[in-house]
């Protein structure tokens, strides 16, 4: 059997229509490039595996019981991988023309390349945050404050997104989102798969920020474009929902952010990213506790809802020093 060039690895959780047209997609858009399919099947109870086993029989599939997290799913596929190069893919991403062969020219004329990224739209062409400065307490202060949403063509108030800058201009950048990314496979051996700890969450980040300590670059190319249906859902606070599974997903960013800052930053980092939120969402909440409106009560309980929230984190992980017992 042909070594192929490239792997391509997708985490599928509960999306089998999404996962069948991704498939179908990736057939239709790949062009000449030889690569195989590696899917891990993160505990569905939709029947995604077995549809996966039915409708696309040449694909290798991976049923795990339990839902392992987005990096640890990964890491699976990346010890089954047997290219030259492995392409991350959401089953919530398609392909458009060209994408995969591009980037894959991309990388075979630079090895300094450690990673790359697409630039993602959504599903009636809108941009989508693809090229991202590293997390830092100035950054979080920025996007926590809607600075940046306020001043987006600020390079200083636009430099988390980087929305500033012409996004059809390639660039080198500190990470990209895990919707689309290629990497090379001697990279990967390098500096190490994902680390586990994360469950979901700031698993990309971290992993770009070990490739660029390596010294490897992470790119950004415009001309490799990347559907995202996801994207449209990021959360933000005037999305977060104050169901049971809205705080518990909330509670996994918060958790992995603080084991992010006590990993690269310290643990004085990691107590100020918590101090500062805290605070911040601590003003909220006097702001709109005194109005009789009814909407900003509901602000006000939200807020008050993160505050819980983020003291629950910091307990959890011991102030980032542990990942805690999964599943989380």
């Amino acid at each position: 059997m042909n070594k192929p060039d490239i792997s391509i690895i997708i985490v599928s959780f509960n999306t089998v229509d999404l996962l069948r047209d991704c498939l179908q997609s990736l057939a239709k858009e790949a062009g000449n490039v030889n690569y195989e399919t590696i899917i891990i099947d993160n505990g569905s109870r939709d029947g995604s595996a077995d549809m996966v086993e039915c409708e696309f029989p040449e694909a290798k599939l991976i049923r795990s019981d339990i839902n392992l997290g987005f990096g640890a799913a990964n890491n699976l596929g990346f010890a089954k991988a047997r290219g030259e190069y492995v392409v991350l893919l959401n089953s919530d991403a398609f392909l458009k023309p060209q994408a995969l062969e591009k980037s894959l020219a991309y990388m075979q004329a630079d090895s300094t390349i450690g990673l790359g990224g697409a630039r993602l739209v959504g599903a009636k062409e809108e941009w989508q945050p693809s090229a991202r400065m590293f997390p830092s307490l100035l950054n979080e202060f920025i996007t926590t404050s809607g600075l940046g949403d306020k001043y987006p063509k600020s390079r200083f108030f636009g430099r988390v997104d980087r929305t500033w800058a012409d996004p059809n201009q390639a660039a080198m950048v500190d990470w990209v989102p895990g919707a689309f990314s290629i990497i090379p496979r001697r990279v990967l051996e390098e500096v190490g798969y994902f680390n586990e700890d994360f469950f979901l969450y700031y698993e990309e980040v971290e992993l770009c920020k070990r490739i660029k300590s390596a010294g490897y670059n992470i790119w950004y190319w415009p001309d490799v474009v990347v559907t995202h249906l996801g994207g449209e859902s990021s959360k933000t606070l005037t999305q977060f929902s104050m169901s049971d599974s809205g705080k518990q997903i909330y509670l996994w960013e918060m958790r992995s952010a603080l084991l992010f800052y006590r990993k690269h930053y310290g643990k004085f980092s990691a107590w100020l990213w918590l101090y500062m939120k805290r605070l911040w969402f601590k003003l909220r909440t006097w702001k709109n506790s005194f109005s009789k409106q009814t909407e900003r009560k509901n602000k006000a309980a939200l807020f008050t809802t993160v505050q819980k929230l983020l003291k629950q984190a910091w307990v959890d992980t011991e102030g980032g020093r542990i990942s805690p017992p999964r599943p989380w």
